[in-house]
């Protein structure tokens, strides 16, 4: 197959590239840059460009660019920024893709599980309608930019990632150098449920998503039972061999990074059941065994 991926310098779009190019599949690269390799086609999504012509022949189109949210305020700016990469980058996409004269089969859109809110510890899956909040308000319209995609025809997945354990990058990769450390702990009361995947099982899951020609919507990625707070840094220090006895109080947390504390102290207990259904497989479905698969 011939799979054209945005965010290939990214955690994910870097593991997901891998992954293909070692099965023998090739990768075109979107790059916001002056393409310097034949795999590589020009794009800028802040003026809604692409190059169209290097993407003849894909079978399948990955857009996982997006702003890295990191732990910082939630000024107005900040916003504007995450909120813009998101919902200019997937309506350039997707316009042209829906442009081309044979589009590709499948365009996998990534997304995230702040579509749904703070789940508190409700049970959520793909079935329920979206929660209250930026992240949710974001999410929503990052997937409504994908509709000139999904009105030309093409068969469009969410991927609605949770959070992805990785020692490389993402959330979880600020973790285990601070647990490695003797430093780790819960984050306010520990009671916040944090949906989790292995990036072994993202990427797999990925590609599930193109090869399962019925796919389409959206589709949590997140392993099958999610984990309090409390219960990851359990996790962490049992693997780690490292004592867990610090914690951040909710409201420090706040004092630090205003209203993002708000997102970090909420909880979603996301399930995975569009996944299931379709047969998929996890290779590490517990905190335990993902976080031994990195450690």
């Amino acid at each position: 197959m011939r799979i054209a991926i945005t965010g290939t310098s990214g955690l994910l779009g870097s593991a997901l590239s891998r992954s293909l190019t070692a099965d023998g599949h090739d990768v075109v690269r979107l790059v916001r840059r002056e393409p310097a390799a034949p795999d590589e086609v020009r794009w800028d999504p802040a003026r809604g460009y692409v190059d169209t012509a290097g993407l003849t022949g894909c079978d399948g189109f990955v857009h996982l660019a997006a702003k890295s949210i990191t732990m910082q305020r939630w000024t107005p700016a900040v916003k504007k920024a995450h909120w813009d990469s998101r919902v200019h980058g997937t309506a350039a996409v997707a316009e042209a893709l829906a442009a081309l004269d044979s589009p590709p089969r499948v365009f996998v859109c990534g997304s995230a599980i702040g579509y749904y809110g703070d789940t508190g510890d409700r049970r959520t899956d793909e079935s329920a309608p979206p929660g209250e909040g930026f992240l949710a308000d974001m999410v929503q319209a990052w997937e409504a930019a994908a509709a000139p995609a999904q009105e030309a025809g093409i068969r469009t997945v969410f991927a609605r990632s949770g959070l992805v354990v990785s020692r490389k990058g993402g959330a979880w990769g600020k973790l285990f150098p601070i647990f490695k450390a003797g430093l780790g702990g819960r984050i306010g009361d520990g009671r916040q449920y944090w949906s989790f995947i292995s990036l072994h099982d993202h990427v797999a899951a990925m590609r599930h998503l193109i090869d399962t020609d019925w796919l389409s919507g959206a589709v949590n990625l997140t392993a099958p039972e999610p984990v309090t707070n409390r219960e990851v840094t359990a996790a962490m220090g049992r693997v780690l061999h490292r004592p867990t006895v610090f914690a951040v109080p909710g409201p420090l947390l706040k004092l630090a990074v205003g209203d993002f504390a708000n997102d970090m102290l909420g909880s979603q207990r996301v399930l995975p059941s569009r996944l299931d259904e379709s047969g998929f497989t996890f290779a590490f479905p517990t905190v335990d065994q993902a976080i031994r698969a990195v450690a």
